[in-house]
């Protein structure tokens, strides 16, 4: 004997299921809006448009997984920038977990900054 849920319990078991997941295309677009909002203090750029983040990867589960530099090993901000980074980003609607990676290789150049920043800066070719 096998015994049929409704349809609307069956219905409303899959949204469930559904909410427990994120779409992380659109999450991923509200974590550079936010990473857009942080600043380097010395440079008038936001670190995203600087190109400090080396890498962004945002799961459906709601882990986001960020690989970040510094313009240089030297930076006053290196004490700072990346735990903002992290505290930010895990205020985030949808995120669940940050794990946050502050890396040296490849180098910082400006050549990893966006044309918005480079245009705000005066860097031309």
């Amino acid at each position: 004997m096998t015994i049929e849920k409704p349809l609307e319990q069956m219905e409303e078991q899959s949204a469930t299921a559904e909410s427990l997941e994120i779409d992380p295309i659109e999450l991923e677009q509200r974590i550079i809006r936010v990473l857009r909002s942080i600043f380097d203090p010395e440079i008038p750029v936001n670190i995203y448009d600087l190109g400090l983040i080396y890498k962004l990867e945002v799961q459906p589960s709601g882990e986001v997984y960020v690989r970040m530099t510094l313009t240089s090993p030297m930076c006053p901000s290196a004490a700072t920038l990346p735990s903002e980074v992290e505290q930010k980003v895990r205020q985030v609607p949808g995120v669940k977990n940050v794990k946050l990676d502050l890396v040296w290789d490849p180098p910082y150049h400006p050549s990893m900054m966006s044309d918005a920043a480079r245009i705000q800066l005066g860097f031309f070719d």
